[in-house]
């Protein structure tokens, strides 16, 4: 293991966690793919035995959220391989509401898995990474660029990550290790159903705005339907563990890359404000 590059990838139990390290690992690199519960692995173990690198994929336990699981973890990793090369912060949950109906709770709870998470298991593994030249690869959202009706509490964490992410590159970059992040747009994974959203019973507590959730509602789930897949979302992200010179910011797919730009263009915020509004109307 002393010449094999060994990548940390949180949130494998399904979706763009699982298919990146899968990737990762047919890539060459030796994968330790973390999720909270560790009961919920028979889908990565018989997707990397499928793809002939089930002996590259070790399993492990982590809850981003916890951080004597992130020390116990590293710590790990270090004793078992002495060395960490990389980490893929992967690990989220959405959450589909907004705050004058919903309160408070559940964006701090948001916020706790999607940006404070990510942040600790960064903050743990940067020693190591200065150890190694490594790198940190960020799963993000272009809804960690653009803002969308109902996802406040997401957005805002997404948001969070790629300010954070932005201002620790050049920071990082000083001591030789890189910072970037992935935005993928839809992706048809389980990360929807995941949510755990009674839809009826979303729409019954909406009051006032059940006419816009309803809107919104209807077209993301259209939007879905046309989700690239995980598989497809995670090629960016081995590209850029293997890249030379990897970019700061990259898109998984030609509508991510469209998305993300019209926000980027639009400097006074009226084009976003139109094209999202169209989307509760």
């Amino acid at each position: 293991m002393a010449t094999t590059r060994v990548v940390l990838i949180t949130g494998t139990s399904s979706g763009i966690g699982l298919a990146a390290a899968v990737a990762a690992a047919r890539a060459g690199h030796h994968v330790v793919a973390t999720m909270r519960d560790t009961g919920r692995a028979d889908a990565l173990r018989a997707a990397a035995a499928e793809a002939g690198v089930a002996e590259r994929v070790e399993v492990a336990r982590l809850d981003v959220t916890d951080t004597a699981s992130v020390t116990e973890c590293l710590d790990a990793v270090l004793a078992r391989h002495g060395r960490l090369d990389a980490v893929v912060n992967n690990a989220g949950a959405g959450y589909v509401g907004t705050v004058e109906q919903d309160g408070l709770d559940p964006v701090r709870a948001t916020m706790e898995v999607n940006f404070f998470g990510v942040v600790d298991v960064t903050r743990a593994a940067l020693p190591h990474l200065r150890a190694s030249g490594g790198r940190v690869i960020t799963v993000t959202s272009v809804g960690g660029v653009v803002g969308q009706p109902f996802n406040e509490a997401y957005c805002a964490a997404k948001f969070a990550v790629e300010g954070f992410m932005e201002s620790l590159a050049p920071v990082a970059a000083s001591v030789g290790v890189h910072v970037g992040v992935v935005e993928p747009g839809a992706v048809a994974s389980e990360f929807i159903g995941n949510q755990g959203i009674d839809l009826p019973a979303l729409l019954d507590a909406a009051g006032p705005y059940a006419p816009a959730l309803k809107a919104y509602v209807d077209r993301t789930l259209a939007a879905f339907g046309q989700a690239q897949t995980p598989q497809e979302a995670a090629e960016p992200i081995v590209e850029a563990l293997t890249a030379e010179h990897p970019p700061f910011r990259v898109q998984t797919s030609d509508r991510a890359r469209a998305f993300v730009g019209t926000k980027l263009a639009d400097l006074d915020g009226s084009v976003v404000q139109h094209l999202t509004g169209s989307w509760v109307a």
